[in-house]
């Protein structure tokens, strides 16, 4: 009883209703309007037409071109109102002029290391072009004098990331999607709270949306009074906005500069399995030791200047280099990049269809969601027809069972080109993970749907001959042994009924 009473009096809920309210009235009026004046028929014909155009001009994903086309010229009322609500991928113009003004002034702190570029180049042609595409297109460095550590789950990153907050001695940055009270946050609030009463530079950023059921409302401001830098990105408010379509999917920790960690775990207790939600919630993390933090740290604080309006006066008091007391080893080469839904440049998707491409061996992937567009479903397609070894290992149980079932209306057209799709059976696989022929990894937040390739924030770290990049293959190698091989006969026995209904659920992918 108390579940359903937090739930029906939860921000969440009291939001949805305000905005289904509005979008009801809306509604209503306009067709109370169109039966009054029948002329209004055609302007709306018009304008759905118009509209349509607008939206086949766009930069965008074609099938993302086509869901919204037939939504709109099927019910133009519905359709134009939803669009507009909530079917613009980008920000709003003030907006985005405000996000490139930050990143302009930031991004020039950043290393250009064509030196670094040159040794891929002499090593590995194509390895030279993938790094290059994120040097120029996402505009951030590759490094060499980093050290990498692989996490197969949240409950062995945990420890690391406590010891690292422990031992921070200048500032602490913090951004993340999902942050809920509970034993994870507890245990890292606690020592926020110490290092700020120290007199550490601790920010933290959070995701109003993503938090929406896991926090109180405006929680940043009890952060602000235990003297922690709190803010949170794009707040979500009762009224329809197109901002809402954004958010910061992002996961970052850094602290003094010299250590990071990204990855798929947020901080809330099913990330470290104190409760069970899904089964056993099976993710990974990365941690960067190093040069390459110095992206994550540039990273967080073009998202704090955004947020807060602001300039930082002197990134130099945040570069390693300044208190700097060894030397860092070489692991391989690393590139930490991000993905803004802004610069129309699908970087977390591109990087994805290079290492597919590039395969000779093998392809290896964690993935919680296979929604791909047509561009990716064909490349994993076309690798595996050319005898490379495409795996892909989704959840055995799903957190989302209308995207669940999409994803497996996947299965088929893969399997029969020769891909083989494992489901993880112990329960929830949250991981986002690329690997393939031992030499090239990602490891990030971005998940292979519509969401995550065009509208989020994301981000996430490339690797070559790094360490990690074998403990991403050992990790999805023993994880298949947990998991279930699907064959075509799964996807043949389904009745008739439920392929048709997971046909038509995939036409309008791309809106979810």
């Amino acid at each position: 009883m108390k579940k359903v009473k937090k739930f029906l009096l939860g921000r969440a809920t009291i939001v949805a209703i305000a905005i289904l309210l509005q979008l009801c009235w809306l509604l209503s009026f306009l067709y109370g309007f169109r039966m009054r004046y029948t002329f209004l028929n055609t302007i709306l014909d018009i304008g759905a037409v118009f509209v349509v155009l607008v939206i086949v001009n766009k930069r965008s994903n074609l099938s993302y071109k086509i869901a919204w086309t037939v939504v709109i010229l099927a019910v133009p009322i519905v359709g134009l109102l939803v669009y507009f609500i909530f079917g613009r991928s980008e920000l709003t113009r003030p907006t985005r002029k405000r996000m490139e003004a930050v990143n302009f002034e930031i991004e020039q702190s950043l290393p250009k290391h064509q030196d670094l570029l040159e040794e891929l180049k002499e090593q590995d042609l194509s390895v030279y072009r993938q790094s290059k595409y994120v040097s120029e297109w996402a505009g951030y460095p590759v490094y060499k004098n980093t050290e990498t550590k692989y996490y197969s789950s949240g409950e062995e990153m945990f420890p690391d990331m406590l010891k690292a907050l422990e031992e921070a001695k200048h500032f602490i940055f913090m951004e993340y999607f999902i942050v809920e009270e509970g034993y994870m946050f507890g245990k890292i609030l606690d020592i926020l709270k110490e290092k700020a009463a120290q007199g550490l530079d601790v920010r933290f950023i959070y995701d109003d949306f993503g938090c929406v059921t896991t926090l109180p409302e405006k929680y940043y401001q009890q952060m602000q009074e235990w003297g922690i830098k709190c803010v949170r990105f794009n707040p979500l408010y009762p009224i329809m906005s197109v901002v809402m379509n954004n958010r910061d999917h992002r996961k970052i920790l850094v602290a003094d500069g010299k250590v990071g960690f990204t990855g798929g775990i947020n901080l809330a207790d099913e990330y470290v399995n104190k409760v069970k939600r899904f089964g056993y919630w099976k993710d990974t993390g990365l941690r960067l030791e190093g040069e390459g933090v110095w992206s994550f740290t540039v990273m967080f604080l073009e998202m704090w200047d955004y947020i807060t309006r602001s300039r930082e006066q002197n990134l130099e008091q945040f570069r390693p280099s300044s208190y700097q007391t060894r030397t860092w080893k070489t692991d391989g080469y690393v590139q930490p990049y991000t993905d803004s839904p802004l610069d129309h440049e699908n970087v977390g998707e591109n990087i994805y269809m290079n290492i597919i491409n590039r395969a000779r061996k093998y392809v290896y992937i964690f993935t919680p969601y296979l929604i791909p567009d047509d561009e990716i479903l064909k490349a994993l397609q076309n690798t595996a027809k050319s005898g490379v070894d495409v795996r892909i290992l989704m959840p055995g149980i799903p957190d989302k069972q209308i995207v669940y079932w999409i994803s497996q209306s996947y299965y088929e057209p893969l399997l029969e080109c020769g891909v083989r799709i494992y489901q993880f059976n112990p329960g929830f696989l949250h991981a986002k993970c690329f690997v393939c022929d031992d030499e090239v990894a990602v490891v990030g937040s971005v998940n292979l749907d519509y969401r995550s390739l065009y509208l989020h924030f994301e981000c996430g770290v490339w690797m070559y001959r790094t360490r990690a990049v074998i403990q991403v293959k050992e990790d999805i190698q023993r994880t298949m042994e947990q998991s279930e091989e699907i064959n075509l006969e799964f996807c043949r026995k389904r009745p008739a009924a439920i392929r048709t209904l997971q046909g038509v659920m995939r036409l309008f992918a791309p809106l979810l």
